[in-house]
């Protein structure tokens, strides 16, 4: 009988021990979110200091005390290559300030959302600095796409990879040992500074030499094992600085926490880096979370749905799968439902993957469906849509996957198709990586919400205050009937089944169709009516709340062909149990969109349009007949928007939006074009396009002149009221109405241009803190001239900019006589925003002048 007693004792005992250590594993794992969680609230509140000193509403930080922003020598030679070879008409944010420090010669940390630029931050430099830029990339497929654009532009760019000739590897090594060949940016991958001797040895020749110009570190993310995507070779990347401790380094990636960039900085040994950091706000991305069906087939009619609905064939997409076997089958999935797909994993032969990735660039094929090593390697800036068959593994893998859509500025849709069931099969494959779970259970939790605006998750994420989502997302877009239930008693009759099975190993699955075989066949009726109030999807959510609550937990267990995740009880289990604990769902109901919200737009307006169509099919043939390029490297969509709007009939005018080695390539072709469609189509109307502008800082508008300026600004508008109204009835009305007002303008522009000391090409400033109020200068080479008449001008708003703030600029009054050119009047620009411009009287600039200006736009009389 005693034996009987100690050995029921030591039971007790046992299970005691059982429950303590149940306990400091949930300790454990509530210190490690306390410690995330304390680590994010002191980036945000460094970050929410930093915006409060300088009131900016965009997310921009540097931790840096220069002033980058300043005047450099190699500001013109800078803007002439932005423009006329890389074709960009105007910095985003922070690309000017971080090309300044790399051009300074210091160590440079740059995190920047995908589709900010951060390829030029590196690229641009490589051409100002004399010598071989070396870029380190994670990914064949980015290398590649990165050396054929500038090939296509161009500039000499080469690569040594798997696919790489002996012929193009000896003449990349004879340039870095002789200088021969002209290479300016060579592309490798981490494992070809891990693992080859020869390189590092060919390598610290061309830095001895002095023809080493900087060192580019991209997805910089992959040094870090608390990154989503640590890649160990990755580490040894540290020797560079090593061996190179006078060349720069620049570091990029598009996401990293804090915990991320320190462990970059230390294993790259630039700890006294430079630190840019842009928001990560895509405002032109809709985020969206769709429920997934368990059917396979009806999952995939949803996707095909979703693309055959709102996009057409010439408007790309990717869909990511979890599996290489996944993507074979949706792929095939959806070309059955007549969709243009083709799949995309590591298990292809190279010449077969480089061939669908080329036809996919090149608009032959609509839909990639991949894996995620795919989604690294995309820069095709014009994909329309991302589509996620299945779960991410993180907040930040799906932050970087979704932000290959929309990379050119235009709005682009990203869907997410979740259903619980994916998450042991996610869970089952980074369990063993450094917050793995932890990171997964934070896009579960992102998935489930019904309510949180999607793009906070990302902002509170990353340590950024934040910012408003203008109904981009289907939490802040769509009105929802939210209905919040109470399912403690399910999840009180879940735990217990489990807890009465002996430790028994269940799947997630198995325990959903367990707990509802098992209440319909008890006898008491409040357990069968529990089954009934949910149906099995709702089970599976239910069940995954609770793994995220801590009253459930996941276990691992290795077999000879898998590793299977299994759920079990938790030591927060007692708590629901005891009734201290409720577990609430929530459910949406009755969708509909809200009032005042922005929501997705599926395309650009100006890229709908007649000539956008024509312009598109040029670029297609245009690259056709090249063969190595893409048609979005001939023009981008921007390129097509702005053509659309400004309608250019001179080639400098082209010059002005596309840039000279691309005119110098084909600008006769797209002018040709233009002039043919709008001959053909002489009675479509079209809006000008805006362009952005800036007043130079500190310039104010004097007090004294304020009712002057007010007065014209009124009789200005009175004009334009009166020119509608005039011109409305008939069209020969408006030629004539036109006419007159041009020969006027023309009389007045003649004797401004006449005046003594008054150059032809007057310049005009104005301050951009107010509408209307507008002080008008005029400038000569011999000096300043006031009280001369000035042409009537009308104010033209622009958002073009997306990195600003709100700007304007003077536009002449469009109503010239058809075929005469208005004589240039310009503006005085601000040195670090001005942009260079061609035009067709081009003087030279004289001592006290910029040659660098920004021309306010010519304008015709629309036909």
């Amino acid at each position: 009988m005693a034996s009987e007693d100690i050995a029921q004792q030591l039971q007790l005992v046992q299970q005691e021990l059982n429950q303590v250590q149940d306990q400091i594993t949930s300790l454990l794992e509530h210190q490690e979110k306390l410690l995330e969680q304390r680590q994010e609230l002191r980036a945000l509140l460094e970050s929410c200091r930093k915006q409060e000193g300088t009131g900016s509403e965009a997310f921009v930080s540097s931790s840096t005390k220069e002033d980058w922003t300043g005047s450099f020598e190699w500001d013109k030679r800078a803007a002439d290559l932005r423009l006329n070879v890389f074709g960009i008409s105007t910095y985003r944010t922070n690309q000017r300030e971080i090309i300044n420090a790399v051009m300074s010669g210091r160590n440079v940390m740059v995190i920047m959302a995908a589709g900010g630029g951060k390829s030029l931050c590196y690229q641009l430099p490589a051409l100002l600095r004399s010598g071989i830029a070396l870029i380190v990339s994670p990914l064949l497929s980015l290398i590649q796409d990165q050396v054929m654009g500038l090939k296509a532009l161009g500039i000499p760019a080469g690569m040594l990879t798997s696919t790489t000739t002996k012929e193009e590897e000896k003449a990349i090594y004879l340039s870095l040992e002789k200088g021969t060949g002209g290479l300016r940016i060579l592309y490798v991958t981490p494992e070809k500074i891990a693992k080859s001797k020869r390189f590092m040895s060919k390598l610290e020749k061309c830095n001895k030499a002095g023809r080493l110009s900087l060192m580019a570190i991209d997805e910089a993310h992959c040094c870090s094992q608390w990154g989503h995507d640590f890649r160990p070779d990755y580490k040894n990347l540290g020797i560079l600085k090593k061996q190179f401790p006078k060349v720069p380094i620049i570091a990029l990636t598009a996401t990293a926490t804090e915990r991320v960039q320190t462990d970059v900085r230390e294993m790259l040994q630039i700890p006294y880096s430079e630190r840019f950091t842009s928001s990560v706000n895509r405002p032109n991305l809709f985020y969206e979370v769709r429920e997934k069906k368990s059917n396979a087939s009806a999952a995939i009619d949803d996707i095909a749905d979703f693309i055959r609905g709102g996009y057409t064939e010439k408007q790309s997409g990717i869909v990511y799968c979890f599996t290489r076997k996944e993507c074979e089958q949706v792929a095939e999935e959806l070309r059955q439902r007549g969709i243009s797909a083709s799949h995309y994993h590591a298990d292809m032969a190279p010449d077969v993957r480089a061939n669908i990735h080329t036809r996919w660039s090149g608009n032959k094929i609509q839909v990639i469906v991949g894996t995620v090593a795919f989604g690294m390697g995309i820069n095709k800036p014009d994909v329309r849509f991302v589509i996620h068959h299945s779960l991410s593994k993180s907040l930040e893998t799906y932050y970087q996957e979704s932000g290959r859509a929309g990379r050119d500025g235009l709005p682009s849709h990203c869907v997410l198709f979740f259903r619980p069931a994916d998450i042991p099969r996610q869970s089952s494959m980074v369990f063993s990586e450094v917050a793995g779970l932890h990171n997964l259970y934070a896009i579960a939790r992102f998935c489930q919400s019904k309510r949180s605006c999607r793009r906070e998750a990302f902002f509170r994420h990353f340590g950024e205050p934040v910012q408003d989502c203008n109904g981009m997302c289907d939490n802040c877009a769509y009105a929802k009937e939210i209905t919040e239930l109470d399912v403690t008693a399910h999840a009180k009759s879940i735990v217990t089944l489990l807890k009465d099975s002996d430790n028994q190993k269940t799947t997630m699955l198995q325990l959903v169709d367990s707990w509802r075989s098992r209440s319909r066949q008890t006898e008491a009726r409040g357990e069968a009516a529990l089954v009934k109030e949910l149906s099995k999807e709702d089970v599976e959510r239910v069940i995954i709340q609770l793994v995220l609550d801590g009253i459930l937990k996941e276990e691992f267990a290795h077999t000879a062909y898998a590793t299977n995740a299994y759920v079990t009880v938790s030591a927060g289990s007692r708590f629901l149990l005891q009734g201290k604990r409720k577990i609430i769902l929530e459910v949406a109901q009755g969708l509909k969109s809200k009032k005042g919200t922005v929501g997705i737009a599926n395309e650009d307006s100006k890229l709908q349009s007649g000539m956008a169509h024509m312009l598109d099919a040029l670029r297609q043939q245009i690259a056709g007949c090249h063969g190595s390029i893409f048609p979005h490297s001939v023009l981008s969509s921007q390129h097509i928007k702005m053509l659309c709007s400004r309608r250019p009939d001179t080639l400098n005018l082209v010059e002005e939006v596309v840039g000279k080695r691309k005119v110098e390539q084909y600008g006769q072709q797209i002018l040709d074009a233009i002039r043919a469609y709008v001959k053909e189509h002489p009675d479509e109307e079209f809006e000008e396009e805006e362009v952005p502008w800036v007043a130079p800082k500190g310039s104010k508008t004097s007090i004294a002149s304020q009712s002057a300026q007010k007065s014209a600004s009124a009789k200005r508008k009175s004009i334009q009221r009166g020119v509608s109204q005039e011109c409305e009835p008939q069209r020969s009305a408006k030629k004539s109405c036109a006419a007159g007002k041009a020969e006027t303008l023309k009389r007045e522009t003649s004797a401004l241009s006449k005046s003594p000391g008054v150059a032809q090409d007057a310049y005009i400033d104005l301050d951009s803190d107010s509408d209307d109020d507008v002080e008008l200068r005029e400038h000569s080479v011999r000096g300043d001239i006031k009280g001369k008449p000035v042409p009537e001008i009308n104010e033209v708003e622009d958002d073009e900019d997306i990195d600003g703030p709100k700007k304007k600029r003077l536009g002449i009054e469009e109503c010239t006589q058809e075929g005469e050119d208005l004589p240039s009047v310009k503006t005085n620009p601000p040195k670090e925003q001005r942009a260079k411009t061609v035009t067709q009287n081009k003087r030279p600039a004289s001592d006290d002048e910029d040659e660098d200006f920004v021309l306010v736009k010519r304008t015709r009389r629309k036909k």
